[in-house]
């Protein structure tokens, strides 16, 4: 066949689809089937010569009883007939049409209201026919109001209504409906929704109507879709009903689509929500900061609490002249900071344009964390731009770090405690999409000022501390003397935790006739008084050791003593060496034993009598004399040594004896080892540790030229 050909055959193809009607249903219309109309013809006489089957079901003849009958004697009381007649003539002569209400009496008997339509017909032959077409009044009636009732609540109704049919095309929207989406009417109708509704928001909605039509199951008040129109770029938030559209006899027409703006009522659940979630960041931030009194521990509490909730990247700098209280604070020129804290939401360059923690930098007068802490005021970019970036960041090359990784908000917040600004909180948002708001600030400000005010006290304490310590130290012997027969190795230790040091004390004291005194005390307490306390014990040892009093004796003046230092406590051990002899001589105030490693033998506890602390006053104490040979190893310690918060007393110490069940080693490895293996991280109390060895002694005296006082 050539191309001739199949042209041909098309054409004629598309003239016989040309003249084939289209059918949709061969079932009638589901108003014309709800109303019933009835048809009647009359011929010129007003005889009846058509009567359908809606006829007879609303008048009640049936075709052979009404056929040939003149219809006013079949359907008209008789006191009717003469307007009835009068009105036909009229009609058949003028070709003028007739309509209203006429009561038309039925086959039983009773009078029923019909809505008539009456008109003259002409056939071919140019006979005149009378056409009457009639329904039920009070049906009629019915349906005019249900159709009025509908059209009223659809056009007067506050929500939005859209017909659309099965290609999702919209068919008829109600003002409520344009209002809403700030578009015509005659922009919506025959286009398809996408089209109207082009926003990404949509598309979900779009798939819901799909699915309705397929399922027929409605969709009721879905979670609110927000987004924008293209009538503008405010935000709103609709929540969409749609039920699927069938006629009587269930065919799907389309859907109807319900829109409600919810705009308020999605902003008031929005606020109210992030209410609830900046109440519970501060409830959050009131828990977590400051839980030490370490700086450094609540830097990173408050980075912890606001990352990721708050922010993406959180950094915390403190002036490095708030922390090292030798370096005076500048108003003019670079400001220098010590970076406490630095904490991200996920792997982000912005992290690497914040100093590490440590890092002390010096940042330009122009900076605006600079400009924060000088003038103790908070500052907030809800939209970088420009050379924000630049004043934000330390240098170029971190002002490029936060370009690439998006950060497009930012917030500095001044720590401020008792009048003093002491550093700030530097907040980014680049993944999270949300700027920084002044609601945020308040919130900030909240957590900058608890964690300040935490910090200054971490860094009061620490002066304190410092200057706690100092005197400590200061108090205790430097360096150990060269003693007879003996050798000695010692460790202080302050608490490694944050607490104030305590008065932990070891003092090694040469006395007369070679003999040496060994001395280890713990003050009950902390701080700078427990310290000073602890050095009025020391001196008074001092001195009463120097009147060769016998240990018991010795503790006996330092328990006078103690009990008028302010009802301060202490225990004590005191002994006295005397190589001559090869003995040692011990009396125990309160104190832990001390342990005896004998040369060749197993660690164990001395069984001395404990005795009463110092400071209780009245209570005798006892000398104790053991055999101390060459090789022998007395150790002498405080409480903070073996004692733990989370272990027996008897579980440390039996842990204390096996790490000195070792090979001989040189005295100075034993205090390492004992500390490394006792001591952890955050210990809460300090630990004073004397370690005496006896070695071979040759007298260079005659043992009878030797005087002792006991």
């Amino acid at each position: 066949m050539d191309e001739a050909e199949r042209s041909s055959g098309d054409v004629a193809r598309g003239q016989a689809d040309a003249r084939r009607p289209e059918v949709e249903s061969p079932q009638p219309s589901g108003l014309l089937d709800l109303l019933g109309v009835a048809a009647v013809l009359l011929d010129a006489e007003g005889r009846v010569v058509l009567w359908s089957p809606q006829a007879e079901e609303l008048y009640g003849y049936t075709a052979q009883e009404a056929l040939g009958q003149y219809a006013a004697h079949l359907l008209v009381h008789t006191g009717q007939w003469e307007w009835v007649i009068k009105t036909f003539t009229e009609v058949m002569e003028n070709g003028k049409s007739w309509g209203g209400t006429f009561p038309i009496r039925c086959k039983d008997g009773a009078t029923r209201m019909v809505e008539l339509r009456n008109m003259r017909l002409m056939d071919d032959h140019g006979d005149f026919y009378a056409l009457g077409l009639g329904t039920d009044s009070p049906r009629l009636r019915q349906v005019e109001r249900d159709l009025a009732l509908s059209t009223r609540l659809v056009s007067q109704s506050p929500i939005g209504i859209a017909i659309l049919d099965t290609d999702l095309t919209y068919l008829s929207v109600n003002p409520a409906l344009e209002r809403i989406h700030g578009i015509p009417q005659d922009e919506h109708i025959g286009r398809p929704y996408r089209a109207v509704m082009s926003a990404p928001e949509f598309e979900e909605a779009e798939s819901a109507m799909r699915q309705v039509l397929r399922t027929g199951v409605p969709l009721l008040d879905r979670a609110p879709i927000v987004g924008r129109t293209r009538a503008g770029p405010e935000q709103h938030a609709w929540a969409i009903s749609v039920y699927r559209l069938e006629d009587t006899w269930g065919h799907v027409l389309g859907v109807a689509e319900l829109v409600v703006d919810v705009t308020d009522r999605y902003e008031s659940a929005r606020e109210a929500t992030e209410t609830r979630r900046r109440l519970a960041l501060i409830a959050d931030g009131a828990a977590r900061i400051g839980t030490t009194l370490e700086a450094d521990q609540t830097a990173r509490e408050l980075a912890d609490v606001i990352v990721p909730e708050f922010a993406d990247v959180a950094a915390v700098d403190v002036l490095d002249s708030v922390l090292d209280e030798h370096r005076p604070a500048t108003r003019d020129g670079p400001a220098l900071f010590r970076a406490l804290a630095v904490k991200a939401a996920y792997p982000t360059e912005a992290a690497k344009a914040a100093d590490p923690p440590g890092r002390i930098t010096a940042y330009e007068p122009d900076r605006l964390v600079t400009r924060c802490v000088r003038t103790g005021r908070p500052i907030l970019v809800t939209h970088t731009g420009g050379n924000d970036l630049s004043h934000i960041a330390r240098d170029e090359r971190a002002a490029v770090l936060l370009a690439r990784a998006g950060v497009h908000s930012y917030l500095a917040v001044p720590l401020t405690a008792r009048g003093m600004t002491l550093g700030f909180l530097g907040l980014t948002r680049a993944r999270d999409p949300r700027p920084f708001d002044e609601d945020d600030l308040a919130i900030a400000a909240e957590l900058a000022s608890r964690a300040a005010v935490c910090i200054d006290n971490a860094r009061t304490h620490q002066h304190m501390r410092n200057a706690a310590e100092t005197l400590q130290r200061s108090l205790l012997p430097t360096t150990a003397p060269d003693l007879p027969g003996l050798q000695v190795a010692s460790r202080y230790r302050p608490a490694q935790a944050a607490y104030e040091i305590g008065g932990d004390w070891y003092d090694v004291l040469p006395l007369s006739d070679d003999r040496t005194a060994l001395v280890v005390g713990d003050v009950m307490g902390s701080g700078i008084e427990a310290a000073a306390a602890m050095g009025r014990l020391r001196t008074a040892t001092t001195a009463f050791a120097g009147l060769s009093l016998g240990p018991a004796q010795v503790l006996e003046q330092l328990d006078s003593i103690t009990s008028g230092l302010d009802q301060y406590i202490a225990t004590c051990v005191y002994a006295v060496y005397d190589p001559h002899r090869r003995e040692c001589r011990i009396a125990n105030a309160g104190h832990l034993p001390p342990a005896l490693v004998r040369e060749g033998g197993r660690p164990h506890l001395l069984d001395v009598p404990t005795g009463a602390p110092l400071g209780v006053g009245g209570v005798p104490f006892e000398t104790t004399t053991l055999a101390f040979g060459p090789g022998d190893r007395l150790v002498l310690y405080t409480d903070g040594l073996v004692e733990t918060r989370q272990h027996s007393i008897d579980e440390r110490l039996d842990s204390f004896l096996r790490l000195l069940d070792t090979p001989a080693s040189p005295l100075e490895e034993t205090c390492d080892r004992l500390l490394t293996e006792l001591r952890h991280p955050g210990d809460h109390d300090d630990v004073a540790l004397l370690i005496a060895r006896a070695q071979p002694f040759v007298s260079h005296h005659p043992t009878g030229d030797r005087t002792r006082s006991e």
